[in-house]
């Protein structure tokens, strides 16, 4: 592996330990897949099931029972494709929103006693680290090809 590959596989391995540490210590009532899906459904905006099972990696039928979970709870709704009435947008409710958020104040609060333990300098470099990965992720959506 070269040193960009490295870091990008480091990259994305503490990240998704960090994430996976959190949601595993945090209290909600919510499971780890409906907490990914709102958490999707946030991110993409409404969306058609075919794309959300797609940016999942899943399979169009299972999608659809997972946002079927997710309605009945309140949490997405549907409206008409403005660009094919025949389709659908899937989006959060007003309810789902508000349980994902309660998610992410969660999973914060589980990491809040350890960021209280860093001193200023170490804060402000989670600060830059946290921009960094802003600044990748809106890199990789420009070059995204899939979407």
């Amino acid at each position: 592996m070269n040193p960009r590959e490295t870091v990008a596989n480091d990259l994305l391995r503490s990240a998704a330990r960090l994430s996976r540490w959190a949601s595993r210590l945090a209290a909600f009532d919510v499971s780890y897949a409906q907490a990914r899906l709102l958490a999707l459904l946030d991110e993409l905006g409404p969306a058609r099931v075919s794309a959300l099972a797609e940016a999942d990696h899943c399979s169009q039928p299972t999608m659809s029972t997972a946002l079927q979970r997710l309605e009945s709870q309140g949490w997405a709704g549907r409206v008409p494709d403005p660009a094919d009435a025949r389709a659908s947008l899937l989006s959060l409710t007003p309810a789902g929103r508000d349980t994902l958020e309660e998610i992410r104040r969660a999973r914060a609060a589980v990491l809040s006693p350890t960021l209280a333990s860093l001193d200023e300098s170490e804060v402000a470099q989670l600060r830059a680290a946290v921009a960094a990965l802003d600044d990748l992720l809106l890199r990789a959506a420009r070059t995204d090809t899939h979407h």
